[in-house]
């Protein structure tokens, strides 16, 4: 169990787990003396496991997209009503909880501690309320792409006819997730400045005594850049067809116009390339914004940015200024929705527009 830093804090070491953030640094919790933990599963370094639990799957993504419940439901699709979507780092895990302990105390054990750091809940519900035990549903297919404990193995370790030889005798598959008795919470919660994602279903697994608990932690975070650019043929092409073109390969930091110039090399080398190869072709550098925010900044911002494209055109590859035109125009003219970081992500762009 880690030591925990602040009264509050060492209140709820009784509750058998804790969030790293009240935690001084430890090795996560290995798996409980009656069974092995999946290979190559860690707990979260945000949450510890219920005490004595033990992690029979495990999926870890560097960058993915997921999506949690805006609203308590499923569509006809078995989707998360009013989705929110979600991309960065995407953690999964479902533990077992010792023999004995109920879904009702293992999940507010959960929601207790999450509560203590700040969590607040967007969507919550319990064996009580119409439609909750369908939850899962939204996120059954997620387990099929999740590693699996050897149940076998685990099975094998205690004595014929006991309680646990008995109970691991049918396990595996989506089941794992909880089919009865069904309690699930989504909500956000700050760490490092940032909006972490939390959402954790407890239940019982179908036709033994385990309480399971599935746990997903989505963190935003930026893709790493610069690993898509536009070429000069492809940008020539684009341009006699369409009359412009929106480039993803020219990068900024969030609310600053100054290019970031490793990131950017490839994509303006490349523009360089194509109106070097074309003498008379004149065009206009447009910056586009998502709409969050105000108007008048986005729209200052958007301005600076196209040229600071049109400067770097200038100077680092001898384009004629002439040849050049800047424009912003804020998030007047998205290409998706900015109900959603896709959406926004998309709306971000330069564009090249032959004057």
């Amino acid at each position: 169990m880690k030591l925990l830093s602040s009264p509050l804090a060492r209140h709820f070491a009784a509750t058998a787990f804790c969030l790293s953030s009240f935690a001084i640094a430890a090795p996560a919790s290995a798996g409980p003396d009656w069974a092995i933990d999946v290979a190559g599963g860690e707990d979260h370094p945000l949450i510890q496991r219920y005490n004595n639990s033990w992690m029979m799957a495990y999926k870890k993504i560097g960058f993915d997209q997921t999506t949690f419940p805006g609203k308590m439901g499923l569509d006809s699709h078995n989707a998360f009503q009013a989705p929110v979507t979600v991309e960065g780092q995407i953690t999964r895990m479902v533990y077992f909880a010792p023999l004995g302990k109920s879904p009702l105390e293992v999940h507010r054990n959960y929601e207790q501690a999450l509560k203590a750091a700040g969590f607040k809940a967007i969507v919550s519900c319990t064996p009580r309320d119409k439609g909750c035990d369908s939850m899962r549903y939204g996120f059954d297919d997620h387990y099929g792409a999740m590693k699996e404990a050897d149940f076998r193995a685990n099975r094998s370790r205690h004595p014929e006819k006991s309680a646990l030889y008995n109970q691991m005798y049918s396990l595996g598959g989506s089941n794992m997730l909880g089919t009865d008795d069904i309690y699930f919470t989504y909500g956000t919660l700050s760490k490092d400045g940032n909006l972490v994602h939390v959402m954790v279903n407890s239940g019982k697994v179908y036709r033994t005594d385990f309480t399971t608990t599935y746990i997903e932690i989505a963190e935003p975070q930026a893709m790493q850049g610069g690993q898509v650019t536009v070429n000069a043929d492809a940008l020539k092409t684009a341009l006699q067809s369409s009359g412009k073109i929106a480039l993803y390969g020219i990068y900024f930091d969030t609310g600053k116009a100054e290019i970031k110039a490793a990131e950017s090399r490839t994509q303006l080398d490349e523009m360089a390339k194509l109106l070097k190869s074309q003498p008379a072709l004149k065009v206009y550098i447009v910056g586009h914004t998502d709409n969050q925010g105000n108007l008048d900044t986005n729209q200052l911002l958007s301005q600076q940015r196209a040229q600071a494209v049109v400067a770097a055109l200038a100077k680092q590859y001898q384009i004629p200024s002439t040849r050049l035109a800047s424009k912003g125009v804020a998030s007047l003219a998205p290409v998706a929705s900015n109900g959603d970081e896709t959406g926004r992500a998309r709306n971000r762009r330069v564009e090249l527009v032959v004057q």
